[in-house]
């Protein structure tokens, strides 16, 4: 069984020469909460999608207020969990652990659970995976990477490129071993032996091939056990920090839709109702805006999530570090069917509307469009010289200054290389990627 004293560890990944001294007013866990606020790839979640990509409404959330949302919830869920940890296990108080250390590693997990999205959220996702599965300037490539190497390119996944974001050399946030492990929610590679369906764990992927080391080194060091030859057990406190994204998503995406218009005022009381229960009172929603009571039923309704979830957690604690448990917490909480019914009419009234439906389509063209036009020029200049044109010499001018443009050719495996080039694009913002996408396809040209 996994020990809390391990899974706490205040150790940080990778050397850090210029160690910051923790005794002046913030934990180890608070640093990297700062690190990451201030970092660029966090940053630039202010202009990726959440649910309604490109957003004109101020009031609809970005990727950037969401994680910030979900990172408020995650320090409440952590700092409640983290109480009941404390009274259970005292002498984690002797290594320098409280409540609010705990609170604050959920909390900067939380804050960097979408750092690895691609412009136009899921979308992204789906786009830059369907280039390499479908297109021909991206099926080219698998003839010269290893089949678990292709497996990464034809699944892109968030949560594996937000790992390799983490813990990167150029990010150079070296957070704590704690808080990468309550980042990843898929601890497992894109390609395994056997996938066990009934863990929720297993759903998805958390690390590209080329992240293995990096994956396993913190694995031993938090004393996080394995699955199988290839799976590992989730940290306990990914599940809190999934918990924090699913009770902001189903509130607050049900909150957007209700003010674009897209579900009625009356329809989202009646499903935030049965949560609250005896707190809600309709006295409490006369002479006030729609604005003002969406808000107040919201927060009432996280708050009681927030409680159901720890008290969930509370209760399997210890199976979570047997590995025996491995489910959404808020598929265990007494609110369950109503976050389900959340759900069903936002997959039907928000996420399959008319306004996120075009602008999806537009974002897999716009995606497509630049991997197409970057890997062919990439592809023809180390792989089929003798294609290799003026205009591809042109595009590749655009790629980063740091790119890495030397010891590619027919010998070489270029799976570095394609990584790298999954690195710019999904690192994109929205509108960047929808202005670059104009340059290079001659529909907007700089000066005219």
């Amino acid at each position: 069984m996994m020990k809390w004293e391990k899974l706490l560890a205040k150790g940080r990944f990778g050397d850090n020469p210029l160690k910051v001294n923790s005794n002046a007013g913030r934990s180890e866990f608070e640093i990297d909460y700062d690190r990451i606020i201030f970092s660029a790839p966090f940053r630039n979640l202010q202009d990726k999608t959440q649910v309604f990509p490109l957003p004109d409404q101020a009031f609809v959330h970005t990727r950037l207020t969401h994680s910030l949302e979900v990172s408020s919830v995650g320090r409440s869920l952590g700092k409640g969990a983290g109480e009941l940890l404390i009274k259970k296990f005292p002498n984690l108080q002797s290594q320098g652990i409280d409540s609010s250390d705990i609170g604050a590693i959920v909390a900067a997990a939380a804050l960097t659970h979408d750092i690895g999205n691609p412009p136009f959220g899921h979308a992204g996702e789906e786009a830059i995976s369907d280039f390499f599965r479908l297109h021909p300037d991206g099926k080219c490539w698998e003839r010269h990477v290893r089949v678990d190497q292709w497996a990464d390119l034809i699944n892109f996944e968030g949560n594996a490129q937000g790992f390799r974001m983490l813990v990167s050399k150029e990010s150079g946030l070296k957070l704590t071993y704690a808080t990468l492990a309550a980042f990843t929610k898929y601890p497992r590679p894109s390609l395994i032996v056997q996938r066990d369906i009934a863990r929720k764990s297993q759903k998805k992927y958390g690390f590209f091939i080329n992240q293995s080391v990096d994956f396993e080194q913190m694995t031993e060091v938090l004393g996080i056990e394995k699955l199988s030859s290839d799976s590992w057990v989730r940290h306990p406190l990914a599940f809190l920090v999934e918990a924090a994204d699913d009770i902001c998503y189903s509130i607050i995406d049900l909150e957007d839709g209700c003010t674009l218009g897209l579900v009625d005022f009356e329809d989202t009381v009646d499903l935030l109702k049965p949560i609250l229960g005896n707190l809600f009172d309709p006295e409490k929603l006369k002479d006030r805006s729609i604005n003002q009571n969406l808000g107040a039923l919201r927060a009432l309704a996280i708050g009681k999530l927030i409680q159901e979830s720890v008290e969930v957690f509370a209760k399997y604690e210890e199976n979570m570090r047997k590995g025996t448990f491995d489910k959404a917490l808020t598929d265990m909480i007494p609110s369950a069917k109503s976050l389900a019914e959340i759900s069903r009419v936002s997959i039907q009234k928000i996420y399959r509307s008319k306004v996120v439906l075009e602008k999806e389509a537009a974002g897999f063209q716009v995606l497509e469009g630049l991997l197409s036009v970057f890997s062919k020029a990439l592809y023809h200049h180390f792989y089929q010289p003798e294609a290799f044109s003026g205009q591809d010499k042109s595009i590749l001018r655009l790629l980063p200054e740091d790119f890495p443009m030397k010891g590619w050719g027919a010998e070489v495996n270029p799976y570095p290389l394609l990584r790298a080039l999954v690195d710019f694009v999904a690192g994109m913002t929205d509108k960047y990627a929808l202005n670059l996408y104009r340059r290079v396809n001659g529909i907007s040209i700089p000066g005219f």
